[in-house]
Formats: C-alpha cells, structure tokens, sequence
C-alpha cells in the first residue's frame, strides 16, 4: 500500500485537497502502475509559525 505524505501550510480549501488527492493517485499510477484504491494520501495542514526553513519561520518570510 503506497502512501504519499504532503506537508503544506494551511489554508486550502476542501475542493483543493480533494484535487490534490486525486491528481496525485492518478500521478502515482501512471508512473508506478497499481490499483488507485490502495494509494493512500496524507495530508498534513501546518502553521507558518510552525515551519521553518533557512533560520528564519515561514511566517516571517511569508506574512499574510
């Protein structure tokens, strides 16, 4: 069973999420082949006060 983890900041909607996980199912099969319904999809909402890259917070580098 495959599982493909996203990690992205929040704010996407419900139909951006359900695009994601479909295109990245069909992604996944068309380059590894297998059953879709066997793709599990993870997706994990973060804060920008809780991710950081470069020594700076992403909600310094990237404010509302």
């Amino acid at each position: 069973m495959p599982i493909i983890r996203v990690e992205m900041f929040t704010g996407r909607s419900i139909e951006q999420k359900r695009a994601l996980v479909r295109d990245l199912t069909d992604a996944f099969i068309g380059a590894a082949g297998g059953n879709p319904d066997s793709v599990q999809v993870v997706i994990t909402d973060v804060d920008k006060s809780d991710w950081g890259s470069g020594g700076q917070l992403s909600s310094d580098k990237f404010p509302d």
